[in-house]
């Protein structure tokens, strides 16, 4: 337990952060299930509408550094991709 009153502080800093980051996450992965929801439903007007939400998301991840900025563009270009399969179909 922090005895200090910077420690103090950084400890509540440190826990709304955390708070701040969990919710971010949470939303983002939301957004990349609601993306592979519409390519297994087989529906490209909907799958392109969630992957836009979602592109947006996980690339604000990824710039906040809340996953690797990789990890951000990996994930991106796999939905991508997918999205690009059912509509070439």
């Amino acid at each position: 337990m922090a005895n200090h009153a910077s420690a103090l502080k950084r400890a509540r800093q440190s826990e709304k952060i955390r708070a701040r980051n969990r919710v971010q996450r949470s939303t983002m992965r939301s957004a990349i299930k609601q993306v592979q929801r519409a390519v297994d439903a087989g529906d490209p007007s909907v799958a392109n509408v969630a992957l836009k939400a979602a592109v947006k998301l996980i690339d604000g991840a990824g710039s906040k550094h809340l996953i690797h900025s990789n990890q951000a563009s990996r994930r991106v270009s796999r939905l991508n991709a997918s999205v690009k399969a059912i509509s070439a179909a």
